[in-house]
This record gives C-alpha cells, structure tokens and sequence, in this order.
C-alpha cells in the first residue's frame, strides 16, 4: 500500500477512533517513548503498541522524538504534540460516531480508576449558543487542552495527580423545531 493510499485511509478523526490510541496521545505527550516503552506503562503487547503507534505516526499525530541504539538496534521514541490534533481533517458523521464510541470506552476505563471522595468536575449539555458565545465556548476547550498538555509530567512523576480530561465539542444539526 502507498504511503499516500495509507495517510487518506487513516487521516481524520478514525485515527483518534480506539481506546489505546487515545491512551497513547495521552502517554506520550509528557515525554517520548519507544513502542516496547509504552507497552510496558500500558501493560500491553509490544506489537499491539507498535502497530497502533504507526497509525498515529501516519496520521500526523506523532512525531519522531529521537532515535538511539540499543543492544545493536535502533530505537525510536515519539511524542505527542497536542496541537496536532488541529492538523485532523473533520470527518463524517460515521467518524464521529466512531470516535465518540472509542472515548465512551476510554471513559468507562479511566472511570474504574477514579479515586473516590475526590473532587472533580461534571458538565454536559445540548443547548443553543449564539455564535459568538459558541466561539468562546471552543476557545476555552482548546486553551483547557493546552493547559493540561503543558504541564503534563513523565508518569509516577512523584507529588504528579494522575488525571483523565476529556472535551468533545461539536456543532449540531438544525432540526426543526416540534410542531
């Protein structure tokens, strides 16, 4: 398969659309790791990180942090640059069904890992916004992203808080109202 043929297949949101992709942007965003690296933290294969790995790489969503040698080989580390999700082409409605599925999952298991009696914090809506207020609203999610990007640490960081963010934003359809 052609490298273009492949970035077509993976580019937009199903890229994003499984559970250990997401787990992965996540990991890899405080610091680089090689495939066998992230697999150990994830308690995964490392073939299973590998390959999920190389989608992400094709999708522009990794980039090749360094390379060094190991026991004659050479090992690559990626990382995760959170602005890269921008370069993701929106996708259809099936995209985002898909999409919304894999964090869904994510969620239920970042959800069994909850410390309880800690604070936190809910919201959820299907509302209607003026355009202005709804432009706001997705600046903020993005500057929310960034912040927590930032001042993400390496995992087991002594003194770090482990915690689980997730934003999904999008605009809905027109439908008309009830008669």
């Amino acid at each position: 398969m052609s490298d273009n043929k492949r970035r077509a297949e993976l580019s937009g949101l199903r890229a994003l659309a499984h559970p250990l992709r997401l787990r992965l942007l996540s990991l890899l965003t405080a610091n680089a790791m090689s495939a066998s690296e992230a697999a150990r933290e994830l308690g995964e294969s490392q073939a299973n990180v590998s390959y999920h790995m190389r989608h992400l790489l094709a999708a522009g969503l990794l980039e090749l942090a360094e390379e060094t040698s190991v026991r004659g080989g050479r090992a690559k580390r990626y990382r995760h640059d959170p602005a890269s999700g921008e370069a993701v082409p929106g996708g259809s409605l099936d995209d985002y069904t898909v999409l919304a599925a894999a964090v869904a999952e994510e969620l239920q298991r970042r959800s069994r890992e909850l410390v309880p009696g800690t604070p936190g914090a809910f919201t959820d809506a299907e509302l209607w916004l003026r355009p202005e207020a709804w432009e706001r609203v997705r600046h903020l999610a993005k500057e929310l992203g960034v912040l927590m990007h930032d001042a993400a640490q390496a995992p087991h960081t002594p003194g770090a808080v482990r915690a689980s963010a997730t934003v999904l934003l999008f605009e809905m359809t027109q439908r008309e109202a009830a008669e």
